[in-house]
């Protein structure tokens, strides 16, 4: 019997999938297949119909074409990359479907229902390396298209793809027409996605296979909590541990994964004792940004785990954050992200006028680039309150009416988001509707588990409620959760404030001291300090309080601060306030 002969034919190949599919799916499964089958339907299909292709499969989270012709290929994809950008150009942005697409020229193996070859496999390691709406290109193709689709390209260089023998040249399509400068800051991968990061599988070093399980355990944890902050790039889990218990080069993995950020990490269990080393390495020069140690008695193993994981995620968002605004620092044409970086890293500052007004300004940029941004939205929202609630303003119920008006825009547009959940209960903390205010950080919390400045602002309003028991407790999941919090020193100063409202002055000193040695940036809590000090007749401790706090908001007076009790009714906090007041004239803060 004669060997059936294998087809093969030479093909243009377009392998194509769904950016960030696994957080998308993480957030909601159905709305996201649903999204992405319409989408499919309506926007691409049609499409390479039209240019005389044919999908060949359907990946779950992509497809598989081929094309009889490199030119139809690349003319196709720009055609449906545009479509889909119109389709979903209305969503909000962490929610939005983008695909990448690779496009490769090769010889192919023809089945019924699939094609297989090295061509295949060049085109989607090409569309791994492609930025979210982007096009990237073989240069076979590039040889074949060059001056015949009315585009631009720029050159990658030699790429070192996953499981191909050789580097392969590669080409990023900038696009045409009046576009061009919109397209090219869009589609052209210069670098990975910003905030991207892969959660190496954490090694097992205890010597005992049974330890695997938590190890691993711990590692799927954190991928899916870290998946929960607003534009995280997180690889997927099923990406990460193809590298479990491999010798690992960290720039590899970056360039494999197109990642800019690698954590990993080890973890070393005794009878008694768990030791878990963790370190953040930039993937592109594998400089080692951040190490932390948790050495741990076991006591219950899954709570312990939890609290592991809620501490690596708070202390990532700080530095991870810290690490953009540094990149975006450099940016010549900013874009959202970038701004909102560098917003960010504005508050963690400091709440002062100096840093809120940086604040505004990248907050307002971003704005102008997209009207829809919801971080943009958020970061305005914070801003104007922290104006009202920290006596910069004359007309303080001005600011929380902005700082309310942006928050709700932001939740109209993202209903599901944990930051505008927590603006909007800031706002009602501080304006008499603290229950309301409680209300909107337990949402947040629904949402991220590890917030744990929503702890920090429920504490407040349990004082606020007189229940200071309950502050204390959730002041102290606050500390539990990020004890080197950027906002850590705003809970310190709540619990001064506390204190001083039931007439515990030693603790009230003691309490704002640490604030101020956490940040000396917060205005409010050299003026506490100093309206402490005075009233238990340190007059000299402080008037040098009440300068320092001066020096940082100098038009803080008396008159702002009985303009902020409007805001309360609670006869602790009345009777509090006038205390306040007496002390700080004492220590020096003007009448206004």
């Amino acid at each position: 019997m004669a060997q059936q002969r294998v087809q093969r034919r030479l093909a243009a190949i377009l392998a194509a999938d769904v950016a960030g599919y696994s957080r998308l799916m993480h957030h909601d499964e159905e709305a996201t297949h649903a999204q992405l089958s319409a989408l499919l339907a309506d926007g691409v299909e049609p499409v390479i119909a039209e240019h005389g292709g044919r999908i060949v499969k359907n990946t779950g989270d992509g497809f598989l074409a081929e094309f009889p012709s490199a030119v139809e290929a690349v003319r196709a994809a720009v055609q449906f990359q545009r479509r889909v950008q119109e389709l979903t150009i209305k969503e909000v942005e962490d929610r939005r479907i983008a695909l990448r697409v690779g496009v490769n020229v090769g010889d192919v193996i023809v089945a019924p229902d699939d094609i297989f070859g090295d061509g295949v496999n060049i085109a989607a390691r090409l569309e791994r390396i492609a930025e979210p709406g982007g096009i990237c290109i073989s240069s076979s193709v590039h040889d074949q298209v060059r001056g015949r689709v009315g585009l631009e390209f720029t050159d990658l260089g030699e790429q070192n793809l996953k499981n191909i023998a050789a580097p392969v040249r590669a080409y990023a399509v900038i696009g045409d027409g009046s576009h061009r400068q919109r397209e090219r800051a869009r589609l052209v991968p210069h670098s990975p996605p910003r905030l991207s990061i892969v959660v190496l599988p954490f090694a097992n070093v205890s010597g005992d296979p049974e330890h695997d399980c938590f190890v691993d355990g711990l590692t799927e944890s954190l991928i899916t909590d870290l998946s929960r902050m607003r534009d995280a790039f997180v690889i997927s889990r099923n990406s990460a541990f193809a590298y479990n218990r491999k010798a690992i080069d960290v720039r590899r993995v970056g360039r494999e994964l197109n990642a800019r950020y690698v954590l990993e990490g080890s973890v070393q269990r005794s009878d008694t004792r768990v030791r878990v080393n963790v370190q953040l390495v930039d993937a592109e020069t594998a400089s080692h940004l951040w190490a932390e140690r948790f050495d741990k008695p076991i006591a219950e193993l899954l709570d312990m785990q939890d609290e592991i994981v809620s501490r690596l995620v708070n202390t990532l968002r700080c530095q991870l954050v810290v690490a953009e605004a540094r990149r975006a620092e450099r940016s010549q044409d900013p874009d959202v992200m970038d701004l909102l970086f560098q917003a960010k890293a504005c508050f963690c500052l400091g709440i002062n006028p100096k840093h809120l007004t940086q604040a505004r300004d990248f907050c307002e940029r971003a704005l102008a680039i997209d009207h829809r941004s919801v971080g943009a939205l958020v970061g305005i929202s914070t801003v104007e309150f922290w104006t009202g609630a920290s006596l910069l303003t004359d007309d303080p119920a001005e600011c929380f009416s902005e700082a309310e008006a942006n928050a709700m825009k932001a939740l109209s547009l993202a209903p599901d988001d944990a930051a505008a959940h927590a603006a909007l209960g800031a706002i009602y903390i501080c304006t008499n509707r603290a229950t309301k205010g409680i209300s909107e950080y337990e949402r947040a919390l629904q949402l991220d588990r590890n917030l744990a400045t929503a702890h920090g602002a429920i504490g407040l309003a349990k004082s606020l409620l007189g229940q200071p028991a309950e502050m204390e407790r959730h002041i102290s999941d606050a500390f539990r959760l990020s004890p080197g919090d950027t906002n850590a020193h705003l809970w310190m100063h709540f619990l001064g404030e506390a204190n001083m409202m039931i007439g515990a002055d030693a603790n009230a000193v003691g309490w704002l001291r640490r604030s101020i040695e956490a940040n000396r940036n917060f205005p409010l809590a050299h003026l506490m300090l100093a309206a402490v000090l005075a009233s238990t007749g340190a007059r000299d401790e402080a008037r040098n309080a009440a300068r320092a706090g001066l020096a940082l908001s100098p038009g803080v007076s008396i008159r702002r601060i009985l303009l902020a009790s409007a805001f309360s009714a609670n006869p602790t906090y009345l009777n509090w306030l006038d205390r306040i007041c007496e002390g700080a004239n004492l220590a020096g803060v003007p009448e206004g």
